[in-house]
């Protein structure tokens, strides 16, 4: 199970982390910004992720003779999708310092931008505005902050997700099984 896990958590991560460095450029001209990128992250996320699906079928088909608990199924893909998770988290690390510079500023002048134009009334557009400030802040100052967000609000969530439809599908053994040697 070490070896799957680690083969398929770590192909997921660095598919994940290669994606701040391909997209940069594309941020840079202004083919990507903030109401499209979510697109391009989410949807490389579970083209990665779904390495958890190939790796769980991998253990099941060739370690448990084709038949794999729901138990065993989330805990072989939980470890993939937290393999890659950490991969992604330290490579936006990595990114966020070198060709991502500026982007808390952008990001920061994109959520003004957004609470200005949909606050109800004034009070509630300057508390918006000074939470959102020290939310900023807090995100640009602290590795530990940035990290958590980073790794527990972007993308566990969707391996946490294809973690238990994976683990739901793969129990039943009559869902793409095993193919017999020849």
């Amino acid at each position: 199970m070490r070896k799957i896990v680690l083969v398929y958590g770590l192909i997921a991560g660095v598919i994940l982390g290669a994606m701040f460095f391909v997209t940069a450029p594309l941020w840079d001209n202004g083919t990507l910004n903030f109401d499209n990128a979510m697109y391009v992250g989410y949807g490389t996320m579970v083209v990665s992720l779904s390495l958890v699906f190939f790796g769980v079928k991998s253990y099941r088909d060739n370690h448990k003779n084709g038949i794999i608990t729901f138990g065993q199924g989330f805990k072989v893909g939980i470890l993939i999708t937290l393999i890659a998770c950490l991969l992604y988290a330290l490579s936006w690390e990595l990114a966020y310092h070198t060709v991502s510079k500026g982007f808390t500023a952008e990001m920061s002048k994109h959520y003004e931008q957004e609470i200005r134009k949909n606050a109800a009334n004034e009070v509630e557009m300057k508390e918006k505005l000074e939470q959102s400030k020290k939310e900023m802040e807090l995100y640009d100052s602290s590795f530990i902050f940035r990290f958590t967000i980073t790794f527990l609000v972007e993308v566990f969530p969707v391996g946490l997700l294809i973690t238990l439809i994976t683990a739901a599908l793969l129990r039943n053994k009559n869902f793409l099984p095993a193919s017999e040697p020849a």
